[in-house]
């Protein structure tokens, strides 16, 4: 797996574990790009968006917009948690280590 993969991945995991952690399964682009950023994945909101799409495709996520500003609601689904968790596989999307 290239070095890119393996970045993407875990910028994966680190916003479906945040969403994991809050409470409602619930939060906006702009918090997530905020955590990624205090994981040590500075991005671009554009980028963050890019991801959330792609969480969105594979049903890890839900993602509703917020007025016209482009902001949006994300949510995870069940399945999202099942990954976050360690105890399903979602290609793309790095495995948790043993201890959460």
């Amino acid at each position: 797996m290239a070095f890119v993969d393996v970045v993407t991945a875990n910028i994966r995991l680190i916003i479906l574990r945040e969403l994991a952690d809050t409470n409602g399964y619930t939060s906006n682009d702009s918090v997530l790009q905020a955590v990624l950023d205090a994981w040590g994945q500075r991005l671009s909101r554009d980028r963050v968006r890019t991801e959330l799409a792609w969480l969105v495709d594979q049903g890890l996520i839900t993602q509703v917009p917020l007025g016209s500003s482009g902001a949006s609601r994300v949510t995870l689904t069940e399945r999202g948690l099942d990954v976050a968790d360690g105890n399903a596989f979602n290609p793309g999307v790095q495995r948790p280590g043993p201890v959460r």
